[in-house]
């Protein structure tokens, strides 16, 4: 059995104040929920709030993740956070997020980049993988998210490949009122991108990474995914930062074991 981890991204919202008030409305429910050692949850907060964060969530067993990186270590790169600077502050990161390669025209290329900068520095990342609206009506995701998959895990050696997450957005169920359902996100996942690193790495491998799904998940229809079998979590955005909501997302982690 996969551990199925839950990670909030809180996206460009939230101050220090209200950052330091989600978190500590958090912290409870998710340090009992965390230490079943059935889920992992992690956050993850603005780059200006990962130092009160990490604080805060210390010996909590709740996991702290950035939201984005650079794939050079230090250099004249301005406005940009090197995977050292994050090694201070967190475990995780999120890599090629739909929203970087929409507004932010990341490539592939790049995604590739970053991921291979993260685990030479000890961060672990969470690649994000999805189609947009006419790749699916096409009846394309397969092929799309495959090369996506084979691009961003170019010359990654099996063992590194294992201690990935992978987060599949289907960017047409994000916030445009169209609905993903478990079963057909179930598919892709399945099919798609276990599919990839099967070709890439064997079945072994292609069983073990843990593939979240993220697609404007809620309290109200985390059950509908997280109990299909290539479901192992949820990469969770608006919902995340209310912390009813989202404690009740991560709590359904736990029927992946009952």
């Amino acid at each position: 059995m996969r551990l199925p981890i839950l990670a909030g991204n809180w996206k460009m919202n939230t101050n220090l104040a209200s950052a330091t008030e989600l978190v500590n409305a958090l912290k409870n429910d998710l340090t009992q929920l965390v230490a079943t050692n059935q889920v992992q949850v992690v956050l993850c907060p603005p780059f200006p709030y990962l130092d009160r964060v990490n604080e805060l969530t210390r010996g909590t067993g709740i996991g702290v993740g950035a939201q984005n990186m650079y794939f050079e270590t230090k250099g004249a790169f301005t406005g940009e956070v090197s995977p050292t600077m994050l090694t201070d502050f967190a475990e995780y990161v999120i890599i090629g997020h739909s929203e970087r390669r929409q507004l932010f025209h990341e490539s592939d290329e790049l995604v590739n980049k970053k991921i291979h900068a993260a685990l030479a520095n000890h961060l672990k990342p969470i690649v994000c993988c999805g189609e947009v609206l006419e790749t699916y009506e096409n009846g394309e995701t397969d092929v799309w998210v495959r090369g996506q998959i084979h691009a961003a895990l170019k010359d990654l050696s099996a063992d590194q490949v294992r201690g990935l997450v992978i987060a599949y957005e289907p960017i047409w169920a994000i916030g445009t009122g169209k609905a993903a359902t478990g079963a057909g996100a179930n598919s892709v996942i399945g099919i798609s991108i276990r599919g990839a690193l099967g070709d890439l790495y064997g079945e072994e491998v292609a069983q073990a990474v843990r593939v979240q799904y993220g697609g404007s998940v809620t309290a109200k229809n985390i059950d509908e995914f997280i109990v299909q079998p290539d479901i192992d979590g949820a990469l969770v955005g608006g919902a995340s930062l209310k912390a009813d909501e989202f404690v009740a997302i991560c709590r359904a982690g736990l029927k992946k074991s009952a």
